[in-house]
């Protein structure tokens, strides 16, 4: 399918004045040097606000991770098998809400524009960690953790808002720097909620939601919205559902992409819920060396998308990273299931990474494909899909992890979870030559 000629986006109006796209594209977001000149300090801070609320967002997310087991354990007075329940139970309801109410927000952005969502999140968020912080019973634990997963789901309008003051052929070079935001939060959030969370189990919520907050407010001072009102669309409950949402997927090439977003999803499912277990299991790590390989994963991604997904997209085209990142991934999961002693682990985690080349690639050709005023209902169809690996994929790997060791063993081999997860890549790797095949937009140098 030949691409539409290249329209330049309209400018994005303000209270206080007009700005053109390539005034607020920020710089070290998108690692572009070729702008006119450099942008001021306030539209500069605007995009780099973005980058911050997705890597605090993380922060936060990572920060409660190690402690939220505890914190549950302690309303059950120390009943670790009904402890173990509650917490997945607790994590099938934060992916339901990711879900279902990532299309909503989206659709909500592409309605009333990004700003308000995005500021609304952040508040909604703080306050909610600081209910966590203080609830003194499980069932506001819980409340707080619903609310968790509705004000998370703003991540997509971050999306949305970069891909609004972004031109086409530099979305993958800003997504890879979101894609980046997540890394640090991977690496920097259990590691500050573990120390935390050892002076008090509440604090590392306090924390977050303060950090949350603070963001909340600083975003009200430098964040101009990006969607313009030409480029608005009026709300519907026929697209802000899940099912209505996932429909724009349902397009020419955009399907087979999709795909690949969902195949690569469930297959993170297994780093996700099977990674820590297998490890014990194989290797008897301690949480010490298990806690320092998935710091190694986070500091991947953040080299990987910070300073090389621009240049290999400007090399080999988006066609050609999607590439690498899924052959990279099949391989980096083959290593780690194969891995007798753990060593050949290490080696494969910066081949794993690879795969941070796949999801802006992928996103970016998406966002390609669709107006401007279905940037939001798009980043929200696609954290959907998020939503339905989170859904399915713990149940899915976790059974397979249990008949693939002891006595009972249907496949005699503890890897078994993680050459499943590879071999989801290799499908996903033929769905991208699929909808590739006819053109590759060129990506200038």
């Amino acid at each position: 399918m030949a691409e539409s000629p290249e329209k330049p986006l309209p400018p994005i109006t303000t209270p206080d004045t007009l700005i053109t796209e390539p005034e607020l594209v920020a710089p070290d977001l998108t690692g572009n040097a070729a702008l006119p000149s450099a942008p001021p300090a306030g539209r500069r801070a605007a995009a780099t606000f973005i980058f911050f609320t997705v890597t605090l967002d993380m922060l936060a997310l990572g920060m409660i991770a190690p402690v939220l087991p505890r914190l549950i354990e302690g309303f059950l007075h120390g009943d670790t098998s009904s402890a173990a329940k509650m917490l997945g139970l607790f994590g099938t309801v934060f992916a339901a809400m990711q879900f279902f109410f990532s299309p909503i927000l989206g659709s909500l952005s592409d309605r009333f524009g990004r700003r308000p969502v995005v500021l609304l999140s952040n508040f909604g968020l703080g306050f909610d960690y600081l209910l966590m912080a203080w609830a003194p019973a499980l069932s506001w634990l819980f409340v707080g953790r619903v609310i968790s997963g509705l004000t998370a789901s703003s991540i997509p309008t971050a999306m949305a808002y970069m891909a609004d003051v972004t031109p086409r052929e530099r979305r993958a070079a800003a997504f890879g720097m979101l894609n980046a935001a997540f890394g640090i939060g991977f690496v920097l959030g259990p590691a500050m909620g573990g120390l935390l969370g050892n002076i008090n189990p509440r604090l590392p919520f306090w924390v977050a939601g303060g950090l949350s907050l603070i963001n909340g407010l600083y975003g009200l001072f430098v964040l101009p919205e990006s969607l313009s009102l030409a480029n608005r669309s009026p709300f519907s409950w026929a697209r802000a559902n899940p099912v209505g949402s996932l429909k724009l997927l349902n397009r020419g090439g955009m399907l087979a992409i999709s795909g690949v977003l969902l195949l690569g999803y469930f297959a993170q499912q297994v780093l996700m819920n099977v990674y820590v277990i297998y490890d014990d299991y194989r290797y008897h790590w301690t949480n010490r060396t298990v806690g320092l390989s998935l710091a190694t994963v986070g500091v991947f991604t953040v080299i990987y998308g910070a300073l090389l997904i621009k240049p290999v997209i400007a090399k080999v085209g988006e066609r050609g990273a999607m590439t690498i990142g899924l052959i990279g991934g099949a391989i980096g999961y083959s290593m780690i299931g194969s891995s007798k002693t753990g060593l050949l682990l290490w080696f494969g985690i910066p081949v794993l990474n690879l795969m941070s080349f796949t999801w802006p690639s992928a996103q970016s050709l998406l966002s390609r494909k669709t107006s401007p005023s279905e940037q939001g209902q798009l980043q929200g169809a696609i954290n959907s899909l998020r939503g339905i690996a989170g859904l399915i994929g713990p149940g899915f790997f976790t059974y397979i992890f249990s008949k693939s060791i002891g006595a009972n063993a249907i496949i005699s081999s503890p890897g078994t979870p993680f050459y499943v997860a590879a071999a989801m890549l290799l499908i996903g790797l033929i769905l991208a030559q699929y909808a590739t095949r006819k053109t590759q937009p060129a990506v200038p140098s």
